[in-house]
């Protein structure tokens, strides 16, 4: 018995080892990806100012410019550095995984940071412009003129950013667990009003706002990446 014991606690620090290797490689992967993004995060930077058109950005902290530029960087470096995040965490489960799990998998990574990347495309392009416009152009210029704080502006862009990218990978986690049978397109279809609850809560989290426009931008394309997500479900399954 003690020697089972032994065995299984020495299998427990191998994973453990193994988890803190797979950390460490995408600490550096997102470590090289941010030096490398700093090249670039002068134009990011204007790309991402560009939704607030004529807004006054200002910063009123010594290190709040510094700060705001490097958080620029690291959301550049995420992106860039994603397919070896997602690498590492596949590998890190793959060994509790049968060979056909694994297959389906290798296959969805490609996927995957593709996903991400069109999400933060779609946030970008699609979602910010029409939610800037109502915060800032709210209560409107003849009551007070927004001077915004840089920091401010870009901690909400980029978790703007950054969290519409994960979701949109939604369709494809649900992909891959029906595909291993985890669960089917009836559970999904009975969870339908719970997902609509959830779009909801998800989209007062990534847009902290009191106001319903701007939650129901980002909760209907969560919805619909859900109803997606269904439809790939029934695919796995035929």
């Amino acid at each position: 018995m003690a020697q089972v014991a032994d065995e299984k606690r020495m299998t427990i620090f191998e994973h453990l080892a193994e988890l803190r290797t797979r950390l460490i490689r995408s600490f550096v992967a997102l470590g090289v990806a941010t030096l490398f993004s700093l090249l670039f995060t002068r134009p990011i930077f204007e790309i991402l100012k560009a939704p607030a058109q004529s807004i006054d950005l200002i910063f009123i902290d010594p290190t709040e410019g510094m700060g705001s530029y490097f958080r620029v960087a690291l959301l550049a470096g995420v992106i860039l550095a994603m397919p070896a995040i997602v690498y590492q965490a596949v590998m890190f489960i793959a060994p509790g995984l049968t060979p056909t799990e694994k297959r389906y998998l290798f296959w969805l990574l490609p996927g995957a940071t593709l996903s991400f990347v069109l999400g933060v495309v779609f946030a970008y392009a699609v979602l910010m412009p029409p939610a800037l416009t109502f915060l800032l152009g709210w209560p409107g210029e003849d009551i007070a003129r927004p001077q915004i704080r840089l920091s401010s502006y870009i901690d909400f862009v980029t978790r703007f950013l950054f969290w519409v990218g994960v979701v949109f990978e939604t369709p494809l986690v649900i992909y891959f667990l029906a595909k291993i049978r985890i669960v089917n397109p009836q559970q999904l279809g009975r969870l339908r009003k719970y997902a609509i609850v959830g779009a909801f809560a998800l989209g007062a989290i990534i847009t902290p706002t009191f106001d319903p426009v701007n939650q129901t931008l980002v909760a209907v394309p969560l919805i619909l990446l859900y109803e997606v997500g269904i439809l790939l479900a029934r695919l796995a399954y035929r």
